[in-house]
């Protein structure tokens, strides 16, 4: 069986790299690291043991280590750009009145019609409106001073 260890190591990194590949998150590949070393620690020593436990620490010291900068990364690309990103600082007019900043209206902006909020309510029918953001599928509006 002990020449056969470093085939198991071997094949389990391989299993778990596929795992890893099955996945949107980082998930096994501090097994794979793990069971690399593992299988050249079967170059120094026949111990299942001590080659389960540089498996084991190995791991669990990947893990510890990359996790936070992962972490951060992940926070670090958090938004995610659509289209409707392209409308903001365009402008449009008002096809219904805004009569207060707690309500929802109607606003054409490009060929499109959207729901909009304003912090500077009433706007009404026909005011010319720019896009500051997007929030949800509601634009974000303000009267565009001339």
């Amino acid at each position: 069986m002990e020449q056969y260890m470093p085939i198991v190591w071997i094949g389990f990194a391989i299993f778990m790299l596929l795992c890893e590949g099955f996945t949107t998150q980082l998930v096994s590949i501090w097994f794979v690291l793990g069971s690399v070393c593992a299988a050249i620690t079967t170059i120094f020593t026949s111990d299942i043991t001590i080659q389960s436990a540089v498996f084991l620490v190995v791991s669990l010291v990947s893990l510890i280590v990359t996790r936070p900068l992962v972490k951060r990364f992940k926070k670090r690309n958090k938004t995610t750009g659509t289209n409707a990103d392209r409308h903001i600082g365009q402008v449009g007019f008002m096809l219904t009145d805004l009569t207060d900043i707690d309500e929802t209206a109607q606003a054409k902006v490009g060929a499109e019609t959207w729901t909009v909020k304003s912090d500077k309510a009433p706007l009404l029918k026909g005011t010319k409106v720019k896009v500051l953001a997007i929030e949800g599928v509601k634009l974000i509006v303000e009267p565009v001073t001339e």
